[in-house]
């Protein structure tokens, strides 16, 4: 029989790519998104298919599906520095009554729920590579403290629904993911050095570019989501590519891929910048018998064809969401 999953978060750049792996597996899928982030044109050529049901709504507020569910994915969240430094109070209400909202759902369907938790659970971490017994170096009161605490939130009470009412859940922590269907202008470090390369300017590097990062291409974080989902394990898993890289090192990279002239510009590093990201992924090897494939090269090469195929218009918005209409919440 037809299995249904809902996705919240959907016209965002994971979810849809969720989306079209589960519709692409057999599913039937309920998205829904409010836009608040996401983007209408990411799912756009899904809106016809007999197999995706989309509902405009905003996960904080209740959450009426009619439909049996059997599965849920939680990925409705701002995830750039620069929205959720916007939208601080909807970055915690979608990390604390979104994801409450979504577990009451799970809870009522008898469904399992997996929920996209991230690596900046360990904030600025002591402890490398970052591993799921870490604990994390958190403040819970600084300029990233609202994205930090919402999912550190997120994770206690899907344990707490998991031991208390007998959820069936799943906690993904997803480190640093790229590919085709981000935004351009959203203020992480791969859109904003390919950005900067179409436009013809200097790559910005904040502090001394020592600071390090780990890549995920998104076809390969797509697939450990799924593993994930069907696994036995509901502990939260660790979902990254280990292959670790400097930033200095990473814009030459960039540099090097666009065939750009441009010089490095360097910038004060932001304040609870993190100078460490490799995740240990030995527990998903173990228990998903996942790795990521993808290279670095080729990831970022789909990844820039794609952001050269957008129209030049979009390379030169500097901020192309209104966040107005949500601020009052």
């Amino acid at each position: 029989m037809q299995k249904n999953i809902l996705i919240s978060g959907a016209a965002g750049f994971l979810g849809s790519h969720l989306c079209d792996h589960f519709i692409k597996e057999g599913f039937r899928v309920f998205g829904i998104d409010n836009f608040i982030t996401g983007d209408k044109d990411n799912i756009q050529h899904l809106f016809n298919h007999p197999n995706f049901h989309f509902f405009d709504h905003d996960v904080t507020n209740h959450i009426d599906i009619k439909s049996p569910l059997d599965y849920i994915l939680h990925f409705a969240s701002p995830a750039s520095p620069i929205d959720y430094l916007k939208i601080p109070i909807q970055t915690l209400k979608v990390g604390s009554l979104g994801t409450h909202n979504l577990l009451g759902l799970a809870k009522a369907k008898q469904a399992r729920i997996l929920i996209a938790s991230t690596s900046e659970i360990y904030g600025d971490p002591v402890v490398h590579p970052q591993h799921e017994d870490y604990y994390g170096n958190v403040n819970s009161i600084g300029p990233r403290g609202v994205y930090d605490e919402a999912k550190r939130f997120q994770e206690a009470i899907t344990m707490a629904y998991h031991r208390f009412h007998g959820v069936e859940t799943r906690i993904a922590r997803i480190f640093n993911t790229y590919g085709p269907r981000m935004r351009l202008n959203d203020g992480r470090v791969i859109p904003a050095f390919m950005g900067q390369a179409l436009r013809g300017e200097s790559l910005s590097v904040f502090g001394k570019g020592d600071q390090t990062r780990s890549f995920c291409y998104v076809d390969d974080l797509v697939n450990g989501i799924y593993k994930l989902l069907f696994s036995d394990y509901s502990l939260p898993v660790n979902l990254g590519n280990p292959d670790e890289i400097t930033i200095i090192d990473f814009a030459n990279e960039i540099l090097k891929l666009t065939k750009s002239d441009q010089k490095i510009s360097f910038k004060p590093l932001p304040e609870g910048d993190p100078l460490k990201r490799q995740p240990d992924i030995s527990l998903a090897k173990k228990e998903l018998n996942w790795i990521p494939k993808t290279s670095r090269s080729d990831g970022m090469k789909n990844t820039f064809d794609y952001f050269k195929s957008l129209p030049k218009e979009k390379w030169y918005k500097t901020d192309h969401k209104d966040f107005s209409k949500h601020i009052k919440n």
